[in-house]
C-alpha cells in the first residue's frame, strides 16, 4: 500500500511559489481575453457593417418589390388582388428575409407618369413643360399619415369604366404645386377620353423616411425631372397623387402600364455576417430560383421580383474581402506575440525550477510523473484564468458568436497546460548530478537552433516577396499575412545572436576601471542563463507588432485627410448655383469670421474650347489670395508673381500637363462669358485647390472684363459653423457649402472601416501590454537571485546607493536593446512591406479607386511610446526591487539552506 502524502503536491507548490502562479494566471487571463474578444469583435463589426450597408441604402434598394404587369388588366382588377399578392409574398419569404411588416406596402400604381397639360394653374418650370403625376392606389394611407386638411379619398363605386376619382396629396406636394383641397386635375387618354382626379385631402407622412413613403419618393415629395437627362433641358415637376385602394380598377383600365405591387422591407436587425451565405442563396432563389418559380405558379406567369439587396450584399462582401486580409495581419501579429510570451514564460519557469526537478529526477522521478504534476499545478491556475478571460471578453463584447471565442480560450488553456510541463521536463530527459551554469556571452547556438532560424529566415523572405508581389488581396494566404511577424521574428533572432557582442565590447574597458558597479552589472547581464535572451526575443516581437499596428491607423488618417482636402480644395468651399454668381461682399464677410485665416474666390468656366476641340476648365483668380490657399493646402503650390498679369501683352498661365502639351509655348487668345484674354504657358501644376480631376488653365482674373465669383475657398480651424452658414447663406438654394471636416467624416461611414481601425488600435495596445508583461515576468523570475546577490555584496561593503545602481544597470542592457531593436525593426518592416499593403478600402471604402493607393506611414508615437515605456518600466521595477532589498537585513537573505 502506497504511503499517503503528508500534503497534496499541487497545494504545496502553489503555496511555495504564489507569485509565479499569479504571473501565469495573469498571462493566461490576458491571452484568453484577447483570443476570445478578437473573433467576437470581428463578428460584431462585420455584422454592423452589413446592417449599415442595407440601412443606409435608399428604400427602393433595400426593399423587395413583387409586381405584376399584364396586358389582361381585367384579371388584375379583381377586388383584393393587391392585398392577396402581399399575403402570398409574406408567406413565401424565407427566414433570412423576414419581413418588416410595419414598413410593407401594397397597391396599384402607374409606371409611366401621366401628363397634365390641361391644367394651366399648375406651376411649370423652364421650357413651359406641364407637370406630370404618378397615380398610386396604395393601401393603409390612414395608418401612415395624419390628415392636415380635408379628408382621405373614397373609392366606393369606382369601376373599370369610371372616368373620375378622388385623391390625396402630401403637404410638400400641395405646397410645391399649389394644390388645394377641392382642386381637380384633368388628364387626357390617347383616345381623347377625359379623366379627372379631385383632391379631397392633404396629409402629412408620420415616417417620411420609412419604406412606405420613400420607396416611391415622388408620392411624398415632388421632384424635378427632364425629358433630356443629359442636357437637363425641358425640366418639369413630377408629383404624386394618392388614390383610395378601392380605385385600383380605375388605374388598371385607364393605363395599360399600371401594375399591382407589394413592397416588403426585410428586418435587417436580425441579420449577421455569419449568415451571409444563406442570405445570398435565398435572395438568388427569390429573384430567379425556386422561390420565384413558386411565385409564378401562385400569382401570375408575369410576376416580377426586383430588389437591390443582392447588389448591396455583393458590395459588402467585396468591401469585407478587401479589409479582412489587412486585419488578418494584425491577428497574426498578436497571435505570434502571445505565443512567444507564453513559451518565454514556460522557459523562465523551467529555469527557475531546474534544481528542484533535477533533484526529483536524481531520486527516481519519471518524466511522465513530473510532467503530470507540473501539468496539474498549471491547470489549477490556467483553466480558471482562461475561463475568466472568456467571461470578460463576453462581457466586453456582448455581440458575436460564442463558439469561436470559446474555442480560442480553450486553446489558450490547453497550450499553457501542455507547453509549460514540456518545457519544464525537456532539459531533464537525462539524469544529471548537477546543473551547468548558463553563460549568455560564452554560449554557442546549437545546430538545431541554427536550422530553425534559417527556416524562419526562408519563410520571412518568401512572405515578403509574396506580399510585395501580390499584396493583401482576397486571395492572399497565411504566409503573406504573417509577413510582418516573420520579419520581426528573424530580426529578433538576429539581435539575440548579436546581444553578447556589445556586452563584450563595453565590458572590457569597464573591467580595467576602478568602479565595481558598472563591471558587475555587465558581468551579471552577460553571464546570465541563456534563457534570459527569451524576454529580449519577446520584447522585440511585441514592440514591432505594436509599432506596425500603429502605422496602419496613421496611414488611414493621413489618407482621409488628404482625400477630404482634395474633395473640398480647402477647409471651406462655397459653390454658386448655375447662372447665379456669389456676391462680391462674400469674400470680405467670410474673411472677417473668427478662425478663418485665408480666403480666395475664383471664376471657373468649365467648357473653355481648345484648339484641339476638347474643352478644359478655366480658373481665374486673385494671384495673391489664391497662392496663400494653395500654399496652406499643399495643392499646386506656386508663387503669386508667376501668375500676376502684366499691364499689357499676353498674361502668364499655369496649366496642367496635358494642356501644356496641346498649347505649346505659343500665345493663345480665348473668349469666355467673362471677357477675352491672351495667355502663354508659364508653368505646370499637377493639381489646384479650386478643381480636381480635370485639365485646367489658371490665370489672373484682373485682365478679364467682368469676372464673377463662382467658387470661394477658405482655410482655417476653430471657426463657428453656424456663423459661417449664416454668412454664406447656406439655408438658401443659391449656394452649396462644403466643409472639409464633414467630407472627412463621410469617408468613415461603414462599421467595417471603424472596426478594422479599432482592431489595429487594439493590436497596438495588446503589443505594448505584452511587452510590459514580458518585462515584469523576466524581472520577477530573476528577482530572488538578484536579492540574494545584493545581500551578499552588502556584507562585503557594497553601499545602498551602489546596490540600487547595480540592479538598475543590470536591467538596462536588455531593455535598451529591446527598445532600440524593436523601433528599428518596426521602421524596417514598414518600409519593406508598405508597397504590398494597400489600406485604401479601410481608409476610403468605395472611393479607394478614385484617390489611388493608400500606403503605410510610420507613426512615431507608436514607435517611441511603447519602447520608452519598456525602458522606464524596467528601470522602475529594478529601482523598486533595490529599494525593497535595502530595507531588509542581509542576515535574512543569507539564511542557511536558503536556495533563492
Amino acid at each position: 500500500m502506497a504511503p499517503k502524502a503528508v500534503a497534496p503536491w499541487v497545494r504545496t507548490r502553489l503555496r511555495a511559489a504564489p507569485h509565479a502562479a499569479a504571473a501565469v494566471g495573469a498571462l493566461v487571463l490576458t491571452t484568453s481575453f484577447l483570443t476570445a474578444v478578437f473573433p467576437r469583435a470581428v463578428d460584431a463589426y462585420e455584422t454592423g457593417g452589413l446592417r449599415a450597408a442595407v440601412n443606409n441604402a435608399r428604400p427602393e434598394q433595400r426593399a423587395i418589390e413583387v409586381s405584376v404587369m399584364s396586358s389582361d388588366q381585367g384579371s388584375l382588377a379583381q377586388p383584393g388582388m393587391p392585398a392577396g399578392l402581399q399575403s402570398e409574398v409574406l408567406g413565401l419569404l424565407p427566414p433570412a428575409l423576414a419581413p418588416d411588416r410595419a414598413g410593407a406596402s401594397h397597391g396599384v400604381e402607374t409606371v409611366r407618369p401621366w401628363k397634365a397639360p390641361l391644367n394651366g394653374w399648375l406651376p411649370r418650370r423652364y421650357g413651359a413643360v406641364a407637370p406630370r403625376f404618378t397615380l398610386a392606389a396604395q393601401a393603409e394611407v390612414a395608418s401612415h399619415s395624419r390628415t392636415v386638411e380635408g379628408r382621405l379619398p373614397r373609392g366606393e363605386g369606382i369601376t373599370a369604366r369610371s372616368t373620375a376619382t378622388e385623391a390625396a396629396v402630401t403637404e410638400q406636394t400641395a405646397r410645391t404645386l399649389n394644390i388645394e383641397v377641392g382642386a381637380v386635375i384633368n388628364f387626357q387618354k390617347p383616345d381623347n377620353t377625359l379623366l379627372s382626379v379631385r383632391v379631397t385631402g392633404i396629409v402629412e407622412p408620420l415616417d417620411p423616411q420609412g419604406s412606405y413613403w420613400s420607396h416611391e419618393p415622388v408620392l411624398r415629395t415632388p421632384t424635378v425631372a427632364a425629358d433630356d437627362a443629359i442636357t437637363a433641358r425641358n425640366t418639369y415637376w413630377h408629383g404624386g397623387l394618392l388614390l383610395a385602394p378601392e380605385a385600383a380598377p380605375f388605374l388598371l383600365t385607364a393605363d395599360w402600364s399600371a401594375r399591382v405591387y407589394t413592397r416588403v422591407p426585410p428586418r435587417v436587425g436580425s441579420w449577421d455576417a455569419a449568415g451571409l451565405p444563406a442570405l445570398e442563396r435565398q435572395l438568388a432563389s427569390l429573384t430567379s430560383g425556386p422561390l420565384h418559380a413558386r411565385l409564378t405558379d401562385i400569382v401570375s406567369p408575369e410576376v416580377s421580383v426586383t430588389t437591390g439587396l443582392g447588389e448591396l450584399v455583393t458590395d459588402f462582401r467585396a468591401l469585407r474581402s478587401a479589409i479582412t486580409p489587412i486585419t488578418r495581419v494584425a491577428v497574426y501579429g498578436i497571435a505570434a506575440v502571445a505565443l512567444v510570451v507564453v513559451l518565454m514564460t514556460g522557459a523562465l519557469l523551467a529555469t527557475r525550477r531546474a534544481a528542484e526537478l533535477s533533484l526529483l529526477r536524481s531520486r527516481g522521478g519519471s518524466l511522465r510523473g513530473i510532467a503530470g504534476r507540473v501539468c496539474a499545478e498549471t491547470a489549477v491556475v490556467a483553466v480558471p484564468a482562461a475561463a475568466a478571460g472568456w467571461l470578460l471578453a463576453v462581457a466586453v463584447r456582448p455581440e458575436g458568436a460564442l463558439g469561436p471565442s470559446l474555442l480560442a480560450s480553450a486553446a489558450v488553456a490547453v497550450l499553457v497546460c501542455v507547453a509549460l510541463p514540456l518545457l519544464a521536463t525537456a532539459r531533464h530527459r537525462r539524469v544529471r548530478g548537477h546543473l551547468t551554469r548558463g553563460d549568455l556571452v560564452a554560449a554557442r547556438p546549437s545546430p538545431r537552433r541554427t536550422v530553425v532560424e534559417l527556416t524562419v529566415l526562408a519563410l520571412a523572405v518568401a512572405a515578403v516577396l509574396a506580399l510585395r508581389r501580390q499584396g493583401t488581396g482576397s486571395g492572399s494566404d497565411a504566409l503573406v499575412s504573417a509577413a510582418p511577424v516573420l520579419v520581426a521574428l528573424i530580426a529578433a533572432v538576429l539581435l539575440v545572436r548579436l546581444y553578447p557582442l556589445p556586452l563584450r565590447i563595453v565590458g572590457r574597458p569597464l573591467g580595467r576601471g576602478r568602479g565595481a558597479v558598472g563591471f558587475l552589472s555587465l558581468a551579471r547581464a552577460g553571464h546570465a542563463s541563456t534563457t534570459q535572451a527569451l524576454p529580449l526575443l519577446a520584447l522585440i516581437v511585441a514592440l514591432t507588432t505594436a509599432a506596425f499596428g500603429g502605422s496602419v491607423p496613421a496611414g488611414v488618417e493621413n489618407a482621409r485627410d488628404r482625400a477630404a482636402l482634395e474633395i473640398v480644395g480647402a477647409d471651406v468651399r462655397v459653390d454658386s448655383r448655375p447662372k447665379v454668381p456669389l456676391p462680391d461682399s462674400l469674400v470680405r464677410q467670410v474673411g472677417a469670421l473668427d478662425g478663418i485665416d485665408a480666403v480666395a474666390s475664383a471664376y471657373i468656366e468649365y467648357e473653355l474650347v481648345m484648339p484641339s476641340g476638347k474643352p478644359v476648365a478655366l480658373i481665374a483668380v486673385d494671384p495673391q489670395a489664391y497662392a496663400r490657399i494653395a500654399a496652406a493646402t499643399g495643392l499646386g503650390t506656386f508663387s503669386a508673381k508667376d501668375l500676376t498679369a502684366p499691364a499689357s501683352g499676353a498674361q502668364p498661365a499655369l496649366v496642367s500637363a496635358s494642356v501644356a502639351q496641346r498649347l505649346g509655348t505659343a500665345e493663345r487668345a480665348f473668349r469666355v462669358p467673362a471677357g477675352e484674354f491672351t495667355m502663354r504657358v508659364a508653368g505646370l501644376l499637377d493639381t489646384t485647390p479650386a478643381l480636381r480631376g480635370l485639365d485646367f488653365i489658371l490665370i489672373d482674373a484682373s485682365r478679364l472684363e467682368k469676372p464673377t465669383h463662382t467658387v470661394l475657398l477658405a482655410n482655417g480651424t476653430g471657426y463657428d459653423k453656424k456663423a459661417l452658414e449664416k454668412a454664406v447663406g447656406a439655408d438658401t438654394d443659391l449656394v452649396a457649402l462644403r466643409l472639409r471636416a464633414e467630407e472627412r467624416a463621410a469617408l468613415t461611414d461603414s462599421p467595417l472601416q471603424t472596426g478594422a481601425e479599432a482592431f489595429y488600435s487594439f493590436a497596438v495596445a495588446a503589443g505594448a501590454g505584452y511587452a510590459a508583461l514580458t518585462v515584469l515576468l523576466a524581472l520577477l523570475q530573476a528577482a530572488p537571485e538578484r536579492t540574494q546577490l545584493v545581500a551578499r555584496l552588502r556584507t562585503m561593503g557594497l553601499g545602498k546607493g551602489q546596490a540600487r545602481r547595480l540592479l538598475v544597470l543590470e536591467a538596462l542592457p536588455q531593455a535598451l536593446l529591446a527598445a532600440a531593436g524593436g523601433t528599428l525593426v518596426a521602421m524596417a518592416a514598414i518600409s519593406l512591406l508598405a508597397p504590398g499593403l494597400d489600406l485604401g478600402r479601410i481608409a476610403l471604402a468605395t472611393r479607394a479607386q478614385v484617390f489611388g493607393d493608400v500606403r503605410l506611414r510610420v507613426d512615431y508615437w507608436s514607435l517611441l511610446l511603447p519602447a520608452s515605456a519598456v525602458v522606464l518600466l524596467a528601470v522602475g521595477v529594478a529601482a523598486g526591487q533595490a529599494w525593497w532589498t535595502a530595507r531588509h537585513t542581509s542576515l535574512k537573505e543569507l539564511m542557511a539552506g536558503e536556495s533563492r
